[in-house]
């Protein structure tokens, strides 16, 4: 589906692109890059190929408002804290029990696609390792904010944050959790992800494992 906004053609090339700009920046195969599912994956795989880097995957799942799953009131792992936004929390003024189950429901299941993604591989050590968090683009920023808390708690080297384009308004935000930003593109009019892209099609678990576990 193409738009005049798109940037990238997919996901694939987005990943060319984004891992370039890492080779340029100095990052090197001895990177570890983590891909959050399903989509973040795609492109991972793109930058893990071409800096001949190791990749895994990292599952942190958005927590949706009450009625509208897709609208993000925060994020959460299958370990460490919740990443809350507060403010669209008490606009929307969600109760603290559907945020309390919210959470429970969303933490079973990133635990449950870990595993199912993950076969019977354990997770790469991240300890002392230069780390690159990716995902196909941002549109709040909580999503990676938890993935980010996950990895941190694990003591990396460096945790840098690799996307292909996120809100400029997000960007003080996520300075301020990552020892580095590598973002291609800040749109201040920014709308969801996919309308950067020119193909976009959902990604099905299926193929997050074969990226995977494709050498």
């Amino acid at each position: 589906m193409g738009n005049h906004d798109s940037l990238f053609q997919d996901r694939k090339e987005a990943g060319f692109l984004l891992a370039e700009k890492l080779k340029d920046l100095g990052f090197a195969r001895d990177v570890l890059i983590l891909g959050i599912p399903r989509g973040g994956v795609v492109v991972a795989k793109a930058v893990a190929d071409i800096l001949g880097a190791d990749l895994d995957v990292i599952c942190a799942r958005k927590l949706g408002a009450p009625g509208n799953p897709e609208l993000a009131i925060g994020a959460v792992g299958q370990e460490g804290k919740a990443v809350l936004d507060r403010e669209l929390i008490g606009d929307l003024g969600v109760p603290g029990s559907y945020i309390k189950k919210e959470i429970e429901k969303q933490r079973k299941e990133a635990k449950r696609r870990e595993i199912f993604f993950r076969k019977k591989r354990k997770p790469l050590e991240v300890l002392g390792r230069e780390v690159i968090l990716v995902d196909d683009g941002i549109a709040t920023g909580s999503t990676v904010l938890a993935a980010g808390k996950i990895i941190k708690a694990k003591n990396p080297k460096k945790l840098v944050l690799a996307v292909p384009v996120a809100p400029l308004r997000t960007i003080g935000d996520l300075e301020g959790n990552f020892d580095q930003l590598v973002i291609l593109e800040t749109p201040a009019d920014f709308g969801a992800v996919g309308r950067f892209y020119q193909s976009f099609p959902q990604v099905e678990d299926g193929e997050v494992k074969k990226l995977l576990t494709k050498k």
